[in-house]
């Protein structure tokens, strides 16, 4: 992909991570790696720059060598404030986000997402499998920052709204449904373990 010069990646690692009984979901160890740096793995060779939002156990995300940014929403208020503090440390015109716990996310991610963007003239683009959106799975334009500021601002926290009231273009992966697996709990964990 020629402009992947214009593209952020942001690493969402922000959470509480409440389902896995509120440790850190990215760090927490699959096949002998973290969540967080599976998703690496397969995230950063798709973009120019990588950044990783996180709020607590910096250190360790900064050790998977790139810069680490926390939200600037304080009370772990979800993945759009990560999107907004990324689009508030980015320079680039677009922005890319994923999970950091889906580490097996597509490696023609962000040139799909691109592709659909450019030729839908859109705001932001969203992976889709069947009528299942991913919206943590985006790439969308910088320029949005204003228009998220005064959506969290107004107490919203839900990343499907936010989009609803964008020119967004939805991306089927249809191809590839398994590479949306999340690992939410430590028996998900302990299902994709290699035996």
């Amino acid at each position: 992909m020629g402009d992947r010069a214009q593209i952020t990646g942001v690493l969402l690692a922000g959470g509480l991570g409440r389902r896995m009984g509120g440790v850190d979901k990215g760090l927490q160890v699959l096949n002998g790696l973290s969540l967080a740096a599976h998703a690496v793995a397969r995230f950063a060779p798709q973009v120019d720059r990588l950044l990783i939002n996180a709020n607590r156990n910096v250190e360790r995300y900064a050790a998977l060598g790139y810069p680490v940014v926390a939200d600037a929403i304080p009370d772990f208020a979800g993945p759009l404030a990560g999107l907004h503090a990324a689009l508030s440390a980015a320079t680039t015109p677009l922005i890319a986000t994923v999970p950091c716990d889906s580490p097996f996310l597509p490696v023609d991610l962000v040139s799909r997402l691109f592709s659909a963007l450019t030729a839908a003239g859109a705001e932001i683009a969203v992976a889709q499998t069947g009528n299942q959106a991913h919206p943590v799975f985006c790439l969308c334009r910088r320029d949005l920052l204003p228009h998220l500021t005064a959506y969290l601002a107004a107490g919203q926290r839900r990343f499907e709204g936010w989009y609803a009231s964008l020119n967004a273009v939805m991306v089927p992966f249809d191809d590839q449904p398994e590479a949306f697996e999340n690992i939410n709990s430590p028996e998900e964990l302990a299902r994709f373990a290699r035996p």
